[in-house]
C-alpha cells in the first residue's frame, strides 16, 4: 500500500506541474536559483526505483492526455515480437554509442558518423549500466519534474526529448544549468545531453523506428 501511495503522489505532483506551467516559471522579482542548485540537479525519476515501470505508466497517461501524442512508438516486426535484433550496431539505420570512460556519445546514421558530443552518465552510487540493444519504444518530447521545476527547458521540463532504453533509463536533454557538467558524470543514471542533440536523436528514432535503432552504452 505504501508503494502505491508513493506512486500516486508522484503522479499527482507531475500532473499539477504540467497542467499549471506558470508554477514552473520563476516569479518576477524573486531571485533565480543559485547555479550550484541547478548544476547539481538530479532528475526526480529514479531509474533504479523497483516501482519505476508503474511510475512510468502514470507518466505515460499524463503525457498522452496533455500532448495528444503516444508515449510509445508503435512499430513492431516479427523480430521485435520474438525478441530478436533486426539489426546490430552499425548495421542499423541509427546507432548511438555512449562511451562512459570519455563521457561522449557518437551518433551514426546509415553507417556514417553524424556527430559526437559530451554527455553525463550516472554519478557514484547511480552508475549508468552497460546496454547493447534496441530502445524499448517509450519516447517523450517533454517531461516536467515537480521537484526541480526551475530547471525547465523551453516549456519541455528538465528531461526533454527522452528516448528510453529500458525501464527508467533514457537518453535525454538537460536544462541550461546542467550544461557545464556535460562531459562529467552527473546524472541519476540516465544519459544527459544538450537538448539540441537530444532533439536530433529523438527525431531520428521517430523517423526510423525502434527496430532500426541501436543503443550501446559501454
Amino acid at each position: 500500500m505504501k508503494n502505491v501511495q508513493q506512486i500516486a503522489s508522484l503522479a499527482l505532483s507531475l500532473l499539477l506541474v504540467i497542467s499549471n506551467p506558470v508554477a514552473a516559471q520563476p516569479v518576477k522579482g524573486q531571485p533565480a536559483q543559485k547555479d550550484a542548485d541547478t548544476t547539481n540537479m538530479i532528475e526526480e525519476l529514479n531509474p533504479f526505483d523497483p516501482n519505476v515501470e508503474e511510475i512510468l505508466e502514470y507518466y505515460d497517461r499524463i503525457y498522452e492526455e496533455e500532448t495528444g501524442k503516444s508515449a510509445h512508438l508503435e512499430d513492431l516486426d516479427v523480430n521485435d515480437i520474438i525478441g530478436l535484433a533486426s539489426c546490430y550496431r552499425s548495421s542499423c539505420n541509427v546507432w548511438a554509442q555512449v562511451v562512459k570512460s570519455s563521457q561522449r556519445m557518437y551518433l551514426y546514421v546509415n553507417g556514417s558518423l553524424r556527430g559526437s558530443w559530451a554527455v553525463s552518465t550516472g554519478i557514484s552510487g547511480y552508475g549508468t549500466p552497460n546496454f547493447d540493444r534496441h530502445p524499448n519504444g517509450r519516447i517523450y518530447d517533454r517531461y516536467t519534474s515537480s521537484k526541480f521545476p526551475g530547471g525547465d527547458y523551453n516549456g519541455l521540463g528538465n528531461m526533454p526529448y527522452a528516448v528510453f532504453i529500458t525501464g527508467g533509463f533514457a537518453l535525454h536533454g538537460t536544462p541550461r544549468g546542467n550544461w557545464p557538467k556535460l562531459g562529467q558524470r552527473a546524472s541519476h543514471g540516465c544519459i544527459r545531453m544538450h537538448p539540441d542533440n537530444a532533439y536530433m536523436f529523438n527525431r531520428l528514432v521517430r523517423q526510423y523506428g525502434k527496430t532500426n535503432v541501436w543503443i550501446t552504452v559501454q
